[in-house]
């Protein structure tokens, strides 16, 4: 049932944009690196173009990490296209090998242009406090 499902989504949403539609990778590896190519496709030249798209899937719900991308000379459709055929297979994987997540909330970060590049913001702290790491 979860695999037709996921099957389900990935046809739905590559029908429901008229861009290039997402094809079935050979493995969630595979439509990983897709996601970070296109997240990298264009730069930017103010942070107005940049902005932050949540990947993958925790178990409670929400995205694992996130991505910074640029609205610089393209749309966006095809970028979240990928990034939710992404947290269907990512959600997938995890059934079948009977995964949990931590459930903890992975807060948007938000991006801004470095170097012609959109990066991810620095985590925020609290005065006194050190960032945490992910892992």
């Amino acid at each position: 049932m979860t695999k037709r499902m996921t099957l389900m989504t990935l046809l739905a949403l590559s029908s429901a944009c008229h861009s290039q539609p997402v094809t079935a990778p050979a493995s969630t590896a595979e439509l990983w690196q897709q996601l970070q190519a296109e997240a990298r496709r264009t730069g930017c030249q103010q942070d107005s173009q940049c902005h932050s798209i949540g990947v993958g899937s925790k178990a409670c719900g929400g995205p694992e990490r996130y991505l910074p991308w640029s609205d610089y000379q393209r749309h966006d459709q095809r970028l979240q296209q990928l990034a939710a055929a992404y947290a269907a297979a990512r959600s997938a994987d995890d059934q079948r090998q009977q995964l949990m997540s931590n459930c903890m909330l992975v807060p948007d970060p938000g991006a801004q242009c470095q170097a012609g590049r959109c990066v991810l913001r620095p985590p925020a702290t609290l005065p006194g406090s050190t960032p945490a790491t992910a892992r």
